[in-house]
Formats: C-alpha cells, sequence, structure tokens
C-alpha cells in the first residue's frame, strides 16, 4: 500500500482545473491524505482521503508518504514544497510548468537524482491517447519523413509569454516528445509594437513568474533535420474556432490535433501545412494501459475527458516506474528541457542571434 500526499489549497480558485489532485483517486493500493488549509475541502470526498490536514508541512510531518502530489497550476507554488519532498526521498507528480526558474529546475533536477526520487510533470500529452496516437503515426511512416513541427498556443488574452509559458510548455514537449531536444532556436519577440528590450515585462492574471512580448515566433532545429515553429499572438482568440494545436507535415503527408473539446488526430495526404482542399481522416486511438480493480473515472469531476484520462494514466505509470516495472512517462528532465527553450527563445530575441543548447547561462534572460 503506498500513501498518496495531495497538496491542493482550495481556498485559491480557478489554480488547478486540471484535476491533477485527482489523478490517483479510484487506483487500487494507495491510500490518500489530503493537505488543504481549507477546513471545509470541496474536493475532500472526491478525492477519496481518509485524513486532511491544515497545511502541508503538517501532512510531511505525520504521515509516511510514497509520493507527494502538487496541483495548484501556479509554478511559484512548486519549488518549496517539491524540495522538501524530495530532500526526504518522496517521490513527486506536480502540475505545470513545474517552475518558470531554470536555475530552480537544475537544482530540483540533481536533488531529485541524488536521492533517486522519480518526479512526473504533468505534462498530459505523454499520457494521452492523442498524442501517444499521434507519435505511433510518425515513427510508423505513415507520413514519410517528418520534415516540419507547427505548434501554436492558445492565444487568448495571455497570447505572448504568458502563454508561453501555460500552454506552450504543452506545446514544446510535444515537439520534444515527437523529435528530441532541439539543437537550437531563432526568436523575435514583440511587445506594444516593438521588439523585446531587456527589462520588458508584462503581468499576469495569475503569478506566472517573469513573463514578456505580445507577439512570439519561433523557430526551432529537432535533431535530424526536423525543423519546428512556435506562435503565439495576444488577442487572436474570439472565441468560435480553438487555434491551439500541433500539426506535423512530412514527405508524405500531414498529422494535426487541434486542442478542443475532441481532439482528434487527423490524417491528410497533403504535404504541405495548409491543407484545406485534402480529405482529413479521423485516426482511431491507441488504447491506454487497464488498472485492474481500479474504480471507474468520473469525467464530471475534471474539465474533460482528456484530463481524466491522462491525469490518470500519469498516476498509474508513476506508480509503475516506482516498482521498477515502467520507465516514467514524462521526468522532469523534460520539464528541464522546456524550460530551457523557453529562456532561449528570450535569450535569441534580446540578442538578436541564433540559439544553441544546452544553455551555458542558466539565468532567466527577463531578470
Amino acid at each position: 500500500m503506498k500513501r498518496i500526499g495531495i497538496y491542493y489549497d482550495s481556498l485559491r480558485p480557478g489554480r488547478g482545473t486540471h484535476g491533477t489532485h485527482l489523478a490517483f483517486t479510484g487506483l487500487p493500493d494507495v491510500e490518500l491524505v489530503l493537505a488543504d488549509p481549507n477546513p471545509e475541502p470541496p474536493y475532500l470526498d472526491k478525492i477519496g482521503a481518509v485524513r486532511r490536514y491544515p497545511s502541508f508541512d503538517e501532512m510531511m510531518e505525520k504521515e509516511d508518504l510514497s509520493v507527494v502530489v502538487l496541483g495548484s497550476r501556479l509554478p511559484e507554488d512548486h519549488y518549496d514544497p517539491m524540495k522538501k519532498a524530495l530532500s526526504r526521498g518522496i517521490h513527486v507528480f506536480c502540475e505545470k510548468p513545474v517552475s518558470s526558474e531554470l536555475s530552480e529546475l537544475d537544482e530540483l533536477t540533481a536533488l531529485a537524482k541524488k536521492n533517486h526520487c522519480l518526479v512526473a510533470p504533468a505534462h498530459l500529452a505523454r499520457y494521452s491517447k492523442v498524442f501517444r496516437t499521434l507519435r505511433r503515426c510518425v515513427e510508423s511512416g505513415m507520413i514519410g519523413t517528418p520534415l516540419t513541427f507547427y505548434g501554436r498556443g492558445k492565444e487568448d488574452e495571455r497570447g505572448g509569454g504568458e502563454d508561453l509559458l501555460v500552454l506552450g510548455t504543452h506545446i514544446l514537449d510535444i515537439g520534444c516528445m515527437l523529435f528530441g531536444k532541439p539543437e537550437s532556436l531563432t526568436a523575435e519577440v514583440w511587445q506594444n509594437g516593438r521588439p523585446l528590450a531587456k527589462g520588458d515585462h508584462l503581468p499576469t492574471e495569475e503569478p506566472m513568474g517573469l513573463v514578456a512580448g505580445d507577439d512570439i515566433s519561433v523557430r526551432l532545429r529537432f535533431p535530424n533535420g526536423v525543423n519546428g515553429t512556435f506562435e503565439s499572438r495576444r488577442d487572436m482568440y474570439d472565441g468560435s474556432k480553438v487555434r491551439m494545436s500541433v500539426t506535423v507535415v512530412g514527405a508524405k503527408g500531414s498529422l494535426s490535433v487541434c486542442y478542443d473539446k475532441k481532439r482528434l488526430v487527423r490524417f491528410s495526404p497533403s504535404r504541405c501545412f495548409t491543407a484545406d482542399e485534402s480529405v482529413w481522416e479521423t485516426i482511431p486511438f491507441d488504447p491506454l494501459p487497464e488498472i485492474p480493480g481500479a474504480a471507474p473515472l468520473h469525467e464530471e469531476w475534471f474539465c474533460m475527458w482528456y484530463f481524466a484520462e491522462g491525469n490518470r494514466e500519469a498516476a498509474r505509470n508513476l506508480l509503475a516506474a516506482m516498482d521498477g516495472r515502467e520507465e516514467l512517462s514524462c521526468r522532469i528532465e523534460d520539464a528541464l528541457d522546456t524550460q530551457e527553450i523557453i529562456n532561449g527563445i528570450y535569450l535569441s530575441a534580446l540578442e538578436d542571434r541564433r540559439i544553441h543548447f544546452p544553455l551555458t547561462n542558466r539565468d532567466n534572460p527577463l531578470r
């Protein structure tokens, strides 16, 4: 029996809407405890926690935990509790972005390695049927030799730097999942109609660390000659057609996923990015592993089925990796890679040059 300690502050609404705190609910051979300052936590019954503590530190003091779950989606909420957990040899499942500071991720990565801890960031694409199917299609040669990876953020009122950190993290991680960490990139970042300058920052609705730019355009060079692009511009989403998407163009066709409610994998014989006149074929999803003894998922507890399945698979995979039965599908090193790319984007824009990885300067370019 593994004891899972969940840290989720329900007094701060809107900071955990992807259901990370529910990932282990209903799984066999686990016992759940909750740290939530709210004396009447609304998720206690849904989580299935047997005990509640008013603080993370008290939970850590009184419980012998195998895993700590960090449910806040704000990067500033992760460093301290994760460091405390890793220092005690406790594995971690953490909402993304894990941190907005590359130096913090360097420290946490080293600490996890030193204490033989697994850290699973909630980059749910790596756990989802949707993007596992996409990867299988790419690797099977369905579109021939991959040529170009295209990714867009949500491009709503957060478009630009905030979108890059919150949602671009997912898009960049998908590119790395498919093709490996980029070798280099060039980027343009604009703010208020002019190129980014040292000292530029933008306010965010929630505390997300330092962000800048309302118009970001990036060109990446992945291994094996695969090119990549990422774009995010502010206020492009009008509430109708979702813009957040991933497309992979190959020598023999294209594959695409749009971050709408359906999140289908679509294939087109078109060998160009614009495939309006092509027939898109929907590809059936590859199934996720079954979990004997698990309780049924409740989609109504989550934003949508994508999060319900992704979080459960992430929890299952972490437990299996802890027992040595599987490799971890998403590691803290993957979160480190995406944050290094983000740092590289700002560095390229500020210094007007191509950036090669790994970065030697680990400081935040916006500071």
